[in-house]
């Protein structure tokens, strides 16, 4: 078939791209701004386009299929043309689900840890040489790429509760319909098109109601959003809550229902992701030896608490936290594990929610762990989503934390940094941006 993609460049789309091509697909796309590791890899594989911009000189009749992506606008050229040719349109997520439909479909969403907890179920069926298509947010060691398309019968699916599409405002996960889901919590985020928390909780109730019959879903016991919603799910669905694993006697450990197993990510919000995985590994008929056994080298996913330093002296995590709820337990989590060690955190407000002033009060405290705690934003930033300007007073406010230093440049914080490398310490380095093209100071 020939398929073309607009908005080829997003991180989602562009592994599509290549999963539909690995499927002996013709493939082509568009974006008017594509960036590594989406540049180099669609270049590799003959993908990149010829030039950036749009045109609907692109779109013609004998294209079978147009794939759609956030990034394009309504009024995009191409998508247009493919409308005024009556051509079949998708966005990414009602395609995946055309894909998967007579599959077993696994969706993970929530508000945080959907990518880890993902990670770890795709890593155990790996391990147990188990067959799957999937979609994941972020590279994970094992797997060449974030989506995987064939003919196996079960498909594990991370599921975003953002907009699927200009022409498909509904969240992506409502799509997938799955026969079994894990919720991890709910935490207000996307205020840009969720702008009350009560819209955001509508579309996670819509996705419980969405569920196949007879399906299970595994759900935060300790989230109150969540304790509401199942007592209003679908008669057939089987509401299962988890709280996550306990520590193991020795460090390094959980407790596995009774079995004490070598666990390399700490935190308790890791544990919870944990025994989500299990829960539905086990539901698939995982024996819990074999599941053991496979967690203890799972790596954990790309830019997720990665481990960038570790000597004597310095320590630099590099993680994607930037909602409170993930600042917050990514932070604590960090200062759990390292109690006796200067912690040194720095946050960059890089979306759309954490750089709005009516929502940042939200992180009220999120920093207080941290010795020394850093905001970090780019006047840049603003201007290209067309915000109003910040000032580090408002930002100290919300956060409620007089000694927080608030940067402004990327020459700064390098400054500061190296400055604050001499000291040492455990650096935790939290932001869904890259800290404005941050050269890597950490390296000695």
């Amino acid at each position: 078939m020939r398929i073309h993609l607009i908005a080829i460049g997003g991180s989602a789309m562009h592994n599509l791209a290549l999963a539909l091509q690995a499927n002996g697909h013709d493939v082509s796309g568009s974006d008017d701004e594509i960036y590594d590791p989406a540049h180099s890899r669609l270049k590799e594989n003959g993908l990149l386009p010829d030039s950036v911009g749009w045109s609907a000189a692109r779109i013609d009749p004998e294209i079978d299929i147009v794939i759609v992506g956030m990034h394009a606008r309504p009024d995009n050229p191409e998508l247009l043309k493919a409308i005024e040719l009556g051509l079949e349109i998708h966005s990414y997520p009602s395609y995946l689900y055309q894909h998967a439909r007579k599959k077993e479909r696994i969706v993970v969403g929530g508000s945080h840890g959907k990518t880890t907890t993902t990670a770890i179920i795709m890593h155990v069926l790996q391990k147990s040489n188990t067959s799957f298509d999937y979609l994941v947010g972020a590279q994970l060691a094992g797997f060449d790429h974030m989506v995987h398309l064939s003919d196996a019968p079960l498909m594990v699916l991370e599921g975003d509760e953002y907009l699927s599409s200009p022409l498909d405002t509904r969240s992506k996960f409502l799509h997938y319909k799955p026969q079994l889901a894990i919720l991890t919590g709910i935490a207000w985020d996307h205020i840009n098109v969720f702008p009350t928390f009560e819209s955001y909780l509508d579309t996670f109730r819509q996705f419980i109601q969405g569920m196949e019959s007879n399906g299970f879903l595994f759900y935060y016991g300790e989230d109150p959003a969540l304790q509401e919603m199942v007592k209003h799910a679908p008669e057939g669905l089987t509401c299962i809550p988890y709280r996550g694993f306990d520590s193991g006697k020795s460090p390094g450990t959980v407790n596995l229902e009774g079995m004490e197993v070598s666990w390399p990510l700490f935190g308790a919000h890791n544990r919870q992701n944990l025994q989500a995985a299990w829960l539905v590994c086990k539901q698939l008929g995982i024996p819990k030896v074999q599941f053991a056994a496979a967690i203890q080298d799972f790596a954990g996913p790309s830019l997720r608490m990665q481990q960038l330093v570790s000597t004597e002296k310095l320590t630099v995590f590099r993680d994607f936290a930037h909602a409170p709820s993930k600042l917050r337990a990514s932070i604590q989590a960090i200062r759990t594990e390292f109690p006796n060690k200067k912690l040194k955190a720095v946050f960059e407000l890089h979306t759309f929610s954490s750089l709005n002033k009516s929502f940042l009060p939200d992180y009220q405290n999120t920093m207080d762990p941290a010795d020394k705690a850093v905001v970090f934003y780019l006047p840049h930033t603003l201007e290209m989503k067309r915000m109003p300007a910040l000032a580090p007073d408002f930002i100290r406010k919300a956060f409620q934390r007089e000694d927080l230093i608030v940067l402004t440049s990327t020459e700064d914080l390098k400054n500061w940094l190296d400055k604050e490398r001499e000291e040492g310490g455990v650096f935790a380095m939290m932001s869904s941006g890259n800290f404005g093209k941050l050269p890597k100071w950490y390296e000695l």
